[in-house]
């Protein structure tokens, strides 16, 4: 029986759309990989068992390469953009579970920020 850290048909993937909070940091790697990390903030109209509510999170996202680091760096704050891409733990800390979400690909919805 195959390990689940090898298992090909595991499911993780997100889509989530939403706007930029605050500015994008980018960095690069030991390796020379360019890393760019910004923060989501989602919020929609969702029905739960029946019952429409509203809902709001905030998903740091990670946007590893040339391209995605490209993309994400030059989000201005506010962007409305919608990631693809899978999620994990932010770190390997014992006893911390945070989560983040590690973009396989970004679409600039619109840069100009949302009138409420």
């Amino acid at each position: 029986m195959p390990s689940a850290l090898s298992a090909p048909s595991a499911d993780n993937c997100l889509i989530i759309a939403g706007q930029v909070a605050g500015s994008c940091e980018t960095r690069t790697s030991p390796a020379g990989v360019p890393i760019s990390r910004f923060l989501l903030e989602h919020q929609s109209g969702q029905v739960e068992a029946g019952v429409p509510r509203e809902v709001r999170c905030r998903i740091p996202v990670v946007a590893c390469g040339e391209a995605l680091a490209r993309i994400a760096g030059r989000l201005p704050p506010a962007a409305r953009v919608r990631v693809r891409g899978f999620v994990g733990r932010a770190n390997f800390r014992e006893g911390e579970y945070r989560l983040v979400l590690h973009a396989a690909h970004i679409d600039i919805l619109d840069t100009k920020p949302s009138e409420v």
